[in-house]
């Protein structure tokens, strides 16, 4: 496929090349696995996407869950990866609200702070009140970012096609797949509408959480650009201190928060995706608020049971039956070694039963089974690495609130009403109707098709198409090994009509023998050469490939 290059877009793919030059190494994607050596190098991989504006900080974002990818002081590096910028005008922020709500600002809220309580590089956060006396936070988008991040995306999915068709390392990771997902992320990052939704349902799924808050939409007052919502009067947990740590009574907000995650990975199948430390808020009153739910992932049904086997399996040591799962779970590329594959997992399982409580990190864990399948040429599906790196900002938060937790025994401990909830899922009444539809239809049917079965029986018309067998490759075996018959018959009757005239008297004499039966010789001896050679060249190169299946 060419890659057709847009004037106004020169500038962008100068920038990316030069990024792609500075980082990647000739051989492939993923930069020195030497800790020493790339720990400088993966810090000046952050700045240099933080330069290069708020397309490429959600790139770095994304990039920090492809354990598969990068090796870990990249991802260390870029899960840091602050999306913290200066903060534009307050002229602007009452711009936009007053077009989106259709009202003057001052009509719509009875207070407005100009400072906002944080900035990024999409869109900032207000504190304001309502008419009603409502204390709500807005949260206004950059203007405009959509149009930057559109040709930024433009560009990227440009050399994402260019690197599949035209390198090996784009044809073994499929980056054109990549961006496309990442894109569809970030433009419902871009419409806070989503969002709204987003906030409703997590709110929804974990009404049962009392210690979680998810703070709700106030819909009059939402659109793509806006989002007002209920502030939450707390502080974000990667701020608390040592004596803070002292003074709060973390334990049953850990687990709760853990188990809480574990209930939207493995039972609703719609998880916070990006909750680190910034993003969980402690609020005054003693709970932990979820916030900033613009990035999402969506876990379906199928996957979600091999994440409950997977995740049983490495909180209980289960390194073999941990490999079986991530093998299920992943696509295999033609270098896929899967004896390698399954010593480095159950090598790493056992290095993980060895950690002390209170240095578990499950994430990381989960992250390294992503990593070890991308070394052996296994590509890990995109929600184990979403999954993975939720899990490793759960862990950074758990240890602020607890250091003692252990995240293994959280899980072994969840399973259990995981599995129940599971099971009341597919008792609910939508899917025991449905289940109901079906057998009534079958029960309807099928004295009809029992019928059918046993007329044809009777009648001796019944057939079985049977299509595990090449009826061509069948055809021709056959047909080579009646030539070959053939060929062997003629032979032999070749040789045999020469004997016999061995015997007659004649004048025509070779060699001392009748003329014609040395020439019936000589024809019957070039026959059967040539059926030797022929079916020794046919036959071993076959052989050998049969060996090499065996083997």
């Amino acid at each position: 496929m060419a890659v057709s290059l847009t004037p106004r877009h020169l500038p962008r793919y100068r920038d990316i090349a030069s990024l792609l030059i500075k980082h990647a190494r000739a051989d492939g994607l993923r930069p020195s696995d030497d800790r020493e050596a790339s720990e400088a190098d993966a810090q000046k991989l952050v700045d240099d996407l933080e330069a290069m504006g708020p397309t490429f900080v959600k790139l770095g974002q994304l990039l920090s869950t492809r354990a598969d990818l990068l090796p870990p002081v990249y991802l260390e590096a870029l899960a840091r990866l602050q999306d913290d910028v200066e903060p534009f005008g307050f002229a602007e922020v009452e711009d936009i609200v007053s077009s989106e709500l259709g009202a003057r600002m001052s009509k719509a809220f009875q207070s407005f702070h100009h400072v906002p309580l944080a900035s990024a590089s999409l869109g900032q956060v207000h504190a304001a009140v309502l008419r009603d006396g409502r204390h709500v936070a807005v949260k206004v988008q950059r203007p405009g970012v959509r149009d930057r991040v559109i040709e930024d995306m433009d560009v990227i999915e440009e050399l994402a096609e260019f690197l599949d068709d035209h390198t090996n390392v784009g044809r073994r990771y499929g980056f054109a797949a990549m961006v496309k997902e990442f894109r569809a992320s970030l433009m419902a990052e871009l419409d806070y509408r989503l969002e709204a939704a987003n906030l409703r349902l997590l709110g929804a799924n974990l009404e049962n959480y009392d210690r979680i808050v998810v703070p709700q939409p106030i819909d009059d007052y939402t659109t793509s650009l806006v989002l007002t919502m209920d502030l939450v009067d707390g502080r974000n947990v990667g701020s608390l201190g040592p004596l803070a740590q002292l003074e709060l009574d973390g334990r049953p907000l850990a687990e709760q928060l853990f188990r809480a995650y574990l209930d939207q990975i493995l039972v609703h199948g719609f998880v916070h995706a990006d909750p680190h430390p910034g993003n969980v808020l402690l609020t005054s009153d003693g709970r932990l608020a979820l916030i900033d739910l613009g990035m999402v992932a969506r876990v379906d049904a199928a996957l979600q049971d091999s994440l409950v086997r997977l995740l049983l399996a490495v909180s209980e040591g289960g390194g073999v039956e941990a490999a079986r799962v991530m093998a299920g779970l992943g696509e295999p590329r033609e270098d896929y070694d899967s004896q390698r594959f399954e010593h480095s997992v159950v090598e790493l399982i056992q290095r993980n039963q060895q950690i002390v409580v209170g240095e578990l990190e499950a994430g990381r864990v989960v992250g390294d089974l992503a990593r070890i399948a991308g070394e052996c040429g296994l590509r890990p599906p995109a929600e184990l690495t979403m999954l993975a790196k939720a899990l490793l900002n759960l862990d950074q938060v758990a240890a602020k609130l607890d250091p003692g937790f252990d995240p293994n025994a959280a899980i072994r401990d969840h399973v259990a009403s995981v599995m129940r909830a599971k099971m009341l899922q597919s008792a609910s009444p939508g899917n025991i109707l449905a289940a109901a539809m079906d057998a009534k239809e079958f029960a309807e049917k099928l004295p009809g098709r029992v019928n059918k079965v046993m007329d044809a029986l009777a009648e001796g018309t019944m057939t079985l198409n049977v299509q595990g067998i090449d009826e061509a490759e069948l055809m021709r075996g056959i047909q080579k090994l009646a030539n070959r018959l053939t060929t062997g018959v003629v032979v032999a009757a070749l040789i045999i009509g020469a004997a016999m005239i061995m015997r007659v008297e004649t004048d025509a004499r070779l060699f001392g023998y009748p003329t014609l039966a040395i020439i019936l010789f000589l024809v019957a001896s070039l026959a059967g050469l040539w059926l030797v050679v022929t079916s020794l060249v046919n036959d071993l190169p076959q052989r050998r490939r049969r060996g090499r299946r065996s083997g």
